[in-house]
């Protein structure tokens, strides 16, 4: 990228600064859960209008789509897309701020009020610079990350990959585990698919001094939760990443009652199609057989979530060129697997994608809380960092 080019994307962020910071405040303020973002969307159509950017609402039922064209691109052009996500979480805030959540328990715990307003600074700058553009940009907010099953199917199923045809995306996202003004890349596979495991065990209930005459949910749902991490241990090829984990587990007895249902609810994540395949079938025959030996029922469902997520190494490539241009060398930094996972997955198995992080931890202001957490907050100068990313992506 040419040094002038530089200089204004540059300039041009810490110019917009303030004013995507405004943008932060106003939607962290006033989160909405996924696909219920209904506000969010006409906060963001208004925006973009009021930049001069032709878009439509309702895309994906809540998302807004925009594009940003030259004068010498045409209606047909292929474009690059770059895309932010509007949802919050059902978590209460404890962040002692001007602009804390004015929703009961509902926040943006990861981000996604920081990805849409970075997203925002960059669709001004890049209007600006729309004569410079080597090709169309199709700026992408769409709803729903957080849920099943993923706001990105809805916009892919409502065609926002073309019309202008998308070749290309590019995504950020929020990295409390890193300081302010750092980026992180990571070529290839980087995240895991995302399943859901949903159990409720019927038994027979009774008086905790006559267990003999029960059928005790909570011993099988006991029994089920040790056996299902020799799924994992004992079936997975160690080289391929994989985690299988309970996180609830309810039975509402006492201390002299055995219930009748325990309810369990759990994630299964890995990185191979084909072992995720076999393990949901692993899942199911554990659960079923632990339950008829103890007499029980089963309810299961497993939810298929969200598939992994693949780099392209080409366009990453491109992008950590940019991060090192503006930047520096010793700010961009290569990132390791994680078991985490995202919907921007579902538009990597379609283009080529980059999915980045975008460092917003600052030690000395006490901004080290982690993501889906009541205190994740960001260091403001992070926008300037987001923008100039986001912005630079058109001109890779």
């Amino acid at each position: 990228m040419n040094p002038d080019l530089i200089s204004n994307i540059k300039s041009g962020a810490k110019r917009l600064h303030d004013k995507v910071r405004s943008y932060r405040e106003h939607i962290h303020a006033n989160p909405e859960l996924s696909y219920q973002e209904f506000e969010t969307m006409k906060y963001v159509e208004q925006q973009l209008t009021a930049i001069g950017i032709s878009c439509e609402s309702g895309v994906g039922n809540t998302g807004v789509v925009g594009v940003i064209r030259g004068d010498h691109h045409s209606d047909n052009d292929e474009c690059i897309g770059l895309r932010a996500d509007l949802d919050a979480l059902p978590i209460t805030e404890q962040n002692e701020v001007v602009y804390a959540s004015k929703v009961e328990g509902v926040m943006h715990a990861c981000g996604h009020d920081v990805h849409t307003s970075i997203l925002l600074g960059a669709a001004e700058l890049l209007f600006e610079l729309r004569n410079e553009l080597p090709k169309p940009v199709k700026l992408i907010f769409q709803p729903g990350e957080e849920k099943n099953p993923g706001g990105a199917t809805l916009m892919i199923k409502a065609g926002v990959l073309a019309n202008p045809k998308v070749t290309d995306m590019v995504a950020l996202h929020v990295f409390p585990d890193m300081e302010v003004g750092h980026v992180g890349f990571k070529d290839g596979l980087y995240m895991a698919s995302c399943d859901e495991i949903h159990l409720t065990i019927n038994g027979k209930g009774g008086h905790g001094a006559t267990p003999h005459k029960c059928i005790d949910p909570i011993l099988t749902g006991a029994q089920i939760v040790t056996a299902l991490q020799e799924i994992v241990s004992r079936n997975c090829d160690p080289k391929i990443p994989s985690v299988l984990s309970i996180g609830h587990f309810e039975a509402l007895g006492a201390t002299n009652i055995i219930p009748e249902k325990a309810h369990l609810k759990g994630t299964f994540r890995t990185m191979d199609e084909e072992w995720r395949e076999r393990a949901h079938e692993l899942i199911s025959n554990t659960i079923h057989r632990i339950a008829e030996s103890t007499g029980a029922t089963v309810d299961l469902e497993i939810s298929k979530g969200y598939p992994f997520l693949m780099n392209d190494a080409q366009t990453t490539q491109d992008m950590r060129v940019l991060a090192r241009e503006l930047l520096g060398d010793a700010n961009v930094h290569e990132l390791p697997i994680r078991l985490t996972s995202e919907d921007f997955s579902y538009y990597s198995h379609e283009v080529p994608v980059c999915f980045f992080r975008l460092g917003v931890r600052n030690e000395g202001k006490g901004i080290v809380h982690g993501v889906h957490t009541p205190r994740f907050n960001i260091d403001d100068e992070a926008l300037v960092i987001g923008v100039q990313m986001m912005t630079a992506a058109a001109f890779k």
